[in-house]
């Protein structure tokens, strides 16, 4: 687990899980997922250096502001990884009625147009008829080490890079994982988690 909280890395240590001290640069609020990660796996082979490189792949990344996800999750996306010599495998869910068809943009005065394109909402208007779309929702990735450390050949230079060139999905349900990013998030996930707790 890597943090730059010491009392994180504590409750990690507590939990059996190996605590990484996250250096400051790759913890602030601009440091990216996929820096750290790199450390951390550099890290982990340093301590791990006896084993050999096959054994410590595949990779999976968890967010520390997604505390909601399907038990079978991380599994079911190793799975893939494994079953398909893909490079890497993110969590989708279900976009539903934030579906990229229906965004629009509103001028300063409130006028209306479509997003893209020449046609409001593609002149859908029922739900039922929207295509499926689908959104990462932060609840697992799971990666090649090739993938992490950006060694697969042919992969355009960008900030999602470290996925690959083959990059494959699994489907969650809608609100199956909770990826806390505002008040109403972190309301929902008490919400789940205290049920769970209860149950």
């Amino acid at each position: 687990m890597s943090s730059d909280c010491p009392r994180a890395l504590a409750v990690a240590l507590e939990m059996g899980v190996m605590p990484l001290r996250r250096p400051a640069g790759l913890a602030s609020d601009t440091a990216r997922i996929d820096d750290a990660a790199r450390h951390a796996a550099e890290e982990v082979s340093w301590i791990d250096r006896h084993r050999p490189r096959e054994a410590r792949d595949p990779f999976v990344i968890l967010y520390a502001n997604v505390p909601v996800r399907p038990p079978d999750l991380i599994d079911r996306a190793l799975d893939l990884l494994r079953r398909t010599g893909c490079d890497s495998v993110q969590s989708y869910a279900p976009v539903g009625k934030h579906h990229p068809w229906w965004t629009a943009r509103l001028t300063d005065d409130g006028a209306v147009s479509p997003w893209e394109g020449d046609v409001l909402n593609h002149g859908v208007f029922r739900r039922q008829e929207l295509p499926p779309a689908a959104i990462p929702d932060g609840g697992v990735i799971a990666l090649t080490r090739a993938a992490l450390m950006m060694e697969v050949d042919g992969v355009p230079p960008g900030p999602h890079a470290f996925f690959g060139r083959d990059r494959r999905g699994v489907m969650t349900r809608e609100g199956d994982v909770v990826d806390i990013d505002s008040d109403v998030d972190l309301l929902m996930a008490d919400t789940i988690l205290s049920r769970r707790a209860a149950a």
